[in-house]
C-alpha cells in the first residue's frame, strides 16, 4: 500500500506543474488524508521537492543513465519526490521512499518506466555522503547545491559576498517555522499565549515582532482562538511592517493593498476605538478574504473599500495621517516561505514590477496629511523594488523626506526578507 501523505504528494506536484499555485494544490489534495499526523508530512514532501528541485535533478543525472530532459514529466516528478526523501528527509527509510515511487508509477501512466526509478532511486540511496556538486564558477555552484535560480545567486554574490550569499540560501532552504500575530483589538499576546496553552498548543513568544507567537506543537489548525480571530498566521517581519511609521491613537490610516489583512489588524490596535482604518484592495477575491479576516477578527470599525486597478483614489487630498502601502512585488524575500517563487521570477519581472510599485505611490502621494507619513513595504530582497523605487519617487516629490529604512534579512535576524520604507510629507 503506498502511504497516503506520497500519493498526495505526487497529486500535488503533477498539479503544480500543470500551473496550480503551491497553496493551492496543497489545499485540494489535503483533505483526502484522514489522518492529520499525514498533513504536516505532506507539505514537508511538496515543499521540500519544489524547494530542491535543482540540486535534486542534479544528484539523479549523476545515477541516470539517460538525460533528465528525455524523461516523461511523471517520472521526473516520481524521482524527485523520491530523490528528495532519500536526500533530506532523514528520518524517511530509504526503502519506503524508493518502494512507494516504484508503486506509484506502476499504479499510473509510468508503469513501463518502475523499473527504470527503481534502479535509479536505489543507486542514489547507496551514493556516499557528504554529496558531490559541480564544478564551476561559483555562482552556478551555488545555485546548484542550495537549488536557487543561477541569476539571483549572482546578484545576490555581487551585492552580498559569497559568506551571506550562503547563509541567505541555506536559510531560504529550512522549512519555515509557523508564526501567530495576536489582534490586540481584543486581548494581550500574553493572553493569547495563555489561552493557546489551554487547547494544549506550545507557543513561544517572537524575538522582534511585540505581538507574535512561535507555534512550536501542532495543532494550530484546529484552534479555537484561531478560528475566533484572535489571532493570525503571519510571519514575523511581515507582522513588524504594521508597526512602521508615526500613528496616535485616533488617528486616520489608509492601508492600501490590504489582502489578507494582517497588517490591517495591527494599525486598527495601533489607533484604537477613536482612529480610523481604511483597507482597500483592488480584486474581488481579495477583497472576499480581507472582509472575512475582518469579521472574523471582529474589526468592524475598519472600513473595506475595493479601489480601481488605476486612475484616481477615491479619497479627499490630505486624508489620511499614515498611509501603508505593502506593495504587490516579486516577493523574493520570501523563498522559505514560498518556494515555487523561486523558479516563477525572471529578471525582467523586476523592472515590471517596480514600475506597478512606482505608480502607486504616485497614487497616494497627495492622500497624505502634511506632516504625515507615507510608508512603503515589500517582501523583496532586491534594491529595483526597494531603494531604487523610493528614491525614484523622492526625486519627483521634493515635498517628502526619507525618515527611516527598515530591513529584515535572514543573516541577520533569522527572518524573512521585509523592507519598509517611512517618508514624512512635510508641514
Amino acid at each position: 500500500m503506498i502511504a497516503p501523505a506520497r500519493q498526495a504528494a505526487a497529486a500535488a506536484l503533477r498539479a503544480i506543474d500543470g500551473g496550480t499555485e503551491l497553496p493551492t494544490a496543497l489545499h485540494r489534495v489535503r483533505s483526502a488524508l484522514t489522518d492529520r499526523r499525514d498533513h504536516a508530512l505532506l507539505t514537508e514532501l511538496v515543499s521540500g521537492t519544489v524547494r530542491m528541485r535543482v540540486a535534486l535533478d542534479y544528484q539523479i543525472g549523476l545515477h541516470c543513465t539517460r538525460p533528465l530532459a528525455s524523461l516523461d514529466p511523471e517520472v521526473r516528478r516520481l524521482l524527485q519526490l523520491g530523490a528528495f526523501q532519500l536526500l533530506y528527509l532523514t528520518r524517511v527509510p530509504a526503502s519506503a521512499a524508493v518502494n512507494d515511487a516504484v508503486r506509484l508509477a506502476r499504479t499510473g501512466q509510468v508503469a513501463s518506466a518502475s523499473g527504470f526509478i527503481n534502479a535509479v532511486l536505489r543507486s542514489l540511496a547507496r551514493a556516499p555522503r557528504p554529496l558531490t556538486w559541480p564544478d564551476g564558477p561559483l555562482a552556478f555552484r551555488l545555485a546548484t547545491e542550495y537549488s536557487h535560480p543561477e541569476w539571483l545567486v549572482a546578484r545576490w554574490l555581487q551585492r552580498m559576498g559569497e559568506e551571506t550569499t550562503r547563509a541567505w540560501l541555506a536559510f531560504n532552504n529550512t522549512p519555515p517555522t509557523l508564526t501567530l500575530a495576536a489582534n490586540r483589538t481584543r486581548g494581550t499576546r500574553e493572553a493569547l499565549a495563555d489561552r493557546l496553552r489551554g487547547e494544549g498548543i506550545t507557543v513561544t513568544p517572537t524575538r522582534h515582532s511585540p505581538d507574535g507567537l512561535h507555534v512550536t506543537a501542532p495543532g494550530i489548525t484546529d484552534s479555537a482562538a484561531l478560528l475566533e480571530g484572535l489571532c493570525l498566521i503571519q510571519d514575523e517581519g511581515s507582522q513588524l511592517v504594521g508597526y512602521l511609521g508615526t500613528v496616535a491613537e485616533g488617528g486616520r490610516v489608509l492601508d492600501l493593498c490590504a489582502a489578507p489583512g494582517g497588517k490591517t489588524m495591527t494599525l486598527a490596535g495601533r489607533v484604537g476605538a477613536t482612529g480610523l482604518v481604511v483597507a482597500c484592495d483592488v480584486r474581488p477575491r481579495r477583497m472576499r478574504v480581507l472582509r472575512d479576516t475582518m469579521r472574523r477578527c471582529q474589526l468592524d470599525r475598519v472600513r473595506l473599500v475595493q479601489i480601481p486597478a488605476d486612475g484616481r483614489l477615491p479619497f479627499r487630498d490630505d486624508a489620511f495621517d499614515l498611509v501603508l502601502v505593502d506593495a504587490p512585488c516579486s516577493g523574493l524575500g520570501t523563498l522559505r516561505r514560498d518556494p515555487d517563487i523561486r523558479w516563477k521570477i525572471q529578471p525582467p519581472d523586476l523592472v515590471r514590477l517596480a514600475a506597478v510599485q512606482a505608480g502607486l505611490l504616485q497614487r497616494v502621494a497627495s492622500l497624505v496629511a502634511p506632516g504625515g507619513q507615507l510608508v512603503y513595504a515589500t517582501c523583496s530582497s532586491e534594491p529595483d523594488e526597494n531603494e531604487d523605487v523610493v528614491n525614484g519617487f523622492l526625486a519627483t516629490h521634493p515635498g517628502f523626506t526619507l525618515t527611516a529604512p527598515h530591513r529584515t534579512t535572514p543573516h541577520e535576524h533569522q527572518l524573512e526578507a521585509f523592507a519598509g520604507t517611512v517618508m514624512t510629507r512635510a508641514l
